[in-house]
């Protein structure tokens, strides 16, 4: 069903309020998908915090101008699907990376991070990145690591001090 020209504002504009507040996002070929396949992917992507839509790549460059994700206009060609990382920086790579690992169809296109455009094989590395609580969890053992090291080393001036007296 064709869209009118409210229908069309409607989608660019939430599409735009997504794109204002994603940390990364993934445009990937759909071409060849179910719609049973890819019915899954939208519940898996809701599960996950993953803004998911198929839009028309004429209202999905509309949508992204202003955005750091304008870097991706050049590259929006063929049917697309757009994923928008809401909750941390790699749950769209995850989500898309994860997904084509059973269904060869999905075809990852671009990949946007930080105002930078990437091809499809740059899908790995921000699929690897750290969910929030990883981050945290690997940020706490680094702060940790040198209060360690000053008890170790006052505990061994105590010892010294105590086999002197």
């Amino acid at each position: 069903m064709a869209l009118n020209l409210d229908g069309k504002k409607a989608v660019v504009e939430e599409v735009a309020q997504f794109a204002a507040k994603a940390h990364s996002a993934v445009a990937a070929e759909y071409r060849g998908l179910t719609v049973t396949e890819l019915t899954a992917l939208r519940k898996t992507a809701r599960e996950t915090g993953v803004y998911l839509r198929v839009v028309k790549n004429t209202l999905a460059i509309r949508a992204v101008a202003g955005t750091e994700f304008e870097c991706m206009q050049s590259g929006l060609v063929g049917p697309l699907l757009i994923a928008f990382s809401m909750e941390d920086p790699g749950s769209a790579g995850r989500l898309i990376n994860d997904f084509a690992k059973t269904n060869d169809k999905l075809i990852t296109k671009i990949v946007a991070f930080g105002g930078e455009a990437f091809d499809g094989s740059a899908l790995a590395k921000l699929a690897s990145l750290p969910t929030r609580d990883q981050a945290i969890s690997m940020l706490m053992s680094v702060m940790k690591a040198p209060v360690g090291k000053l008890v170790r080393t006052i505990a061994a001036v105590r010892d010294q001090k105590q086999e002197v007296a």
